[in-house]
């Protein structure tokens, strides 16, 4: 199973944004049978297998087994990926290009989403590419803006011109600071 699975189709978001197919979904974590997510949820096996069937015909879900029940072949299926992104290209731009002022949202949102795009790339690929992520918070007062900007730049523009050049393999770096809506 995948980490990521970044859905750029739109059949692949149609198949995905009902909310019982988000809950069959959801049980698919670990292998599992129509007939046992039906008991689970209090549908017929038939009406889980609509469900399942649709989101393994947009890649969502894969088949991993059968047995025989009874005569009967039944599937076992499992979600493709642990977390499904939906790419902002999938609709697409509407109305005028963001702001390109680093200081603005517009700015912030684009960046986020071609971060998005590359690591659902990486994510794609075979193997564990070498990644870094580094979060943290700081608390600032009115006055300290300014000067904290500065600061973060100047330590930035330091790291790319320690290790800018033509040689080796090429990361990129991304630097993000905004207000923390769900601090305290």
């Amino acid at each position: 199973m995948r980490d990521v699975l970044y859905l750029e189709r739109v059949d692949q978001a149609d198949a995905l944004f009902k909310p019982r197919r988000i809950e069959v979904l959801r049980r698919l974590v670990e292998p599992n049978t129509c007939t046992q997510i039906g008991k689970d949820l209090g549908d017929s096996p038939q009406k889980v297998y609509y469900h399942v069937k649709r989101l393994q015909s947009a890649g969502l879900v894969e088949l991993v087994d059968e047995r025989r029940i009874r005569g009967i072949t039944e599937g076992i299926y499992q979600a493709a990926a642990h977390s499904y992104w939906v790419s902002p290209a999938l609709v697409g731009r509407i109305g005028p290009p963001r702001s390109d002022n680093q200081y603005g949202l517009g700015y912030l949102l684009n960046l986020t989403e071609g971060l998005q795009a590359d690591l659902a790339g990486l994510a794609a690929q075979e193997g564990s590419p070498p990644t870094l992520g580094i979060s943290g918070e700081v608390r600032l007062r009115g006055d300290q803006g300014a000067a904290f900007v500065a600061d973060l730049q100047a330590a930035f523009e330091g790291v790319l011109d320690r290790y800018g050049g033509d040689e080796g393999t090429r990361f990129r770096l991304a630097l993000a600071c905004y207000p923390n809506a769900n601090g305290a």
